[in-house]
């Protein structure tokens, strides 16, 4: 069965030598230009993709709107994308031991941000690379979720991934 890439993990393409992504800072925030008026009643957050050359040679990439999907809570539904707030990649070169970063900053309903998965396909020289799925929750609940143990859902693949990511960022733990 295939895994998702947990929310920062790099991933490696094997067709261009050096070249990796990863989806990473997933958090709560709002955004630079002021909230969309089709996100009403919705909560806000970002994630960052990141392409990093550490190959020989450069690559132009692109990581435009259209090539990063957002699904979030248990059943994938599609989160509100504002395009008019997102840093997209457009026609980038990426030379060695250089980054790129896109920004994309979304809505959803607070109560399925615990859930999030972000699938991204780069182009690289004009060319598709693979689909790649990275899975991770903002955490909005995990007070709430803690408290009652007992909540379905508790072997769900969200919640070993929010489990995961806390105890990673917990202090104190290796």
């Amino acid at each position: 069965m295939y895994e998702p890439n947990v929310v920062g993990d790099w991933h490696e393409y094997d067709e261009h030598a050096g070249l990796r992504v990863r989806v990473h800072r997933l958090e709560a925030a709002e955004p630079p230009r002021g909230r969309d008026d089709a996100a009403v009643g919705l909560t806000y957050f970002s994630v960052r993709v990141t392409v990093e050359n550490r190959g020989a040679r450069h690559y132009g990439i692109h990581l435009e709107d259209g090539q990063i999907d957002v699904r979030v809570g248990p059943d994938g539904e599609g989160a509100f994308i504002d395009w008019r707030n997102s840093q997209f990649i457009e026609g980038f070169d990426v030379y060695p031991l250089r980054r790129a970063t896109a920004v994309v900053y979304a809505a959803a309903p607070e109560a399925a941000l615990t859930h999030v998965d972000v699938q991204v396909q780069l182009r690289v020289e004009e060319e598709w690379a693979d689909r790649r799925l990275w899975a991770g929750g903002i955490g909005v609940l995990e007070s709430t979720a803690a408290a009652a143990p007992t909540t379905a859902g508790q072997g769900s693949l969200a919640h070993q991934v929010s489990a995961f990511l806390r105890d990673q960022t917990e202090p104190g733990t290796a």
